[in-house]
């Protein structure tokens, strides 16, 4: 327990990144709940609302991405190709 402890100490999240390069796509969730949990909190008018409402914008930015990135793959990979063959 205590050689972890230094390891622990000396972390350095700027520098030394958690290598999380696989699963990335994973971190929108939080990140989406995050900012629904901050506009809601401003903008619902009734606070008996407020957890259905962050709930459906977390869903609405999730799908959003999800939607951006497959339209996004299929410009480049599918459409574009057609419009601009390589010579």
């Amino acid at each position: 327990m205590n050689s972890l402890l230094p390891q622990i100490l000396a972390y350095t999240p700027f520098i030394d990144p958690i290598n999380v390069h696989r699963v990335w796509f994973w971190l929108l969730i939080p990140l989406s709940l995050g900012i629904s949990i901050t506009y809601k909190a401003v903008r619902v008018g009734d606070m008996r609302h407020y957890p259905r409402q962050v709930l459906v914008m977390t869903v609405q930015i999730v799908a959003a991405m999800v939607l951006l990135g497959l339209a996004s793959y299929l410009l480049i990979q599918h459409i574009l190709p057609r419009i601009l063959p390589a010579a």
